[in-house]
């Protein structure tokens, strides 16, 4: 058989089979894509290393209605300068939950309210909060209740959220658990 005619039958077999191993080859090839074009093609769009993440933990859920929470965390708010009607013109004034994917882009300046991304020592996966003040940097997660324990320098930042796109993140979530059941 030919190289034409070898590569047609790939094709075929990568497109049309419905085998489970056709099936497992299109995963790796959607992963490989996604991991190796996709994502830095998007980063490379973006200016950061990290222009999607999932979120992984609950610290910027809101339980409630805005009203609600607001009044739940006004005086938290009220201690750090920042007034219900400024916290109204912030970017995701309702949260975000655990699941969501985020999507971020190069923070070339942070103002009070953005929602960031940055890397610390002290967790294995980078945090997603909200600056309350800028100088110095300081974040905190909405669904906290006390601000983050450091002060963020501007090279721990990888990003600032953008977007949101609900649920999504649960895919990694529950891959990542699946690994670490496994043992890997």
């Amino acid at each position: 058989m030919d190289s034409k005619g070898k590569l047609r039958k790939i094709w075929n077999f990568i497109w049309y089979d419905d085998s489970w191993l056709s099936w497992i080859l299109n995963l790796i090839i959607a992963f490989l894509l996604v991991k190796f074009i996709i994502y830095p093609g998007v980063g490379l769009v973006l200016g950061t290393e990290f222009p999607i993440v999932a979120v992984v933990s609950s610290s910027m859920e809101h339980n409630s209605n805005f009203d609600n929470w607001w009044s739940d965390n006004d005086n938290f708010y009220r201690s750090w300068n920042i007034t219900k009607e400024e916290f109204q013109d912030f970017r995701f004034i309702n949260g975000f939950n655990k699941g969501d994917i985020m999507v971020l882009a190069n923070p070339e300046e942070i103002k009070k309210g953005d929602v960031i991304v940055y890397k610390t020592n002290r967790i294995q996966y980078p945090i997603i909060h909200r600056a309350i003040s800028t100088d110095p940097i300081i974040a905190k997660g909405d669904n906290n209740s006390r601000e983050d324990n450091e002060k963020i320098n501007k090279d721990m930042i990888v990003g600032k959220a953008i977007l949101r796109i609900p649920l999504l993140g649960w895919i990694k979530i529950w891959f990542t658990e699946l690994l670490n059941f496994l043992g890997f």
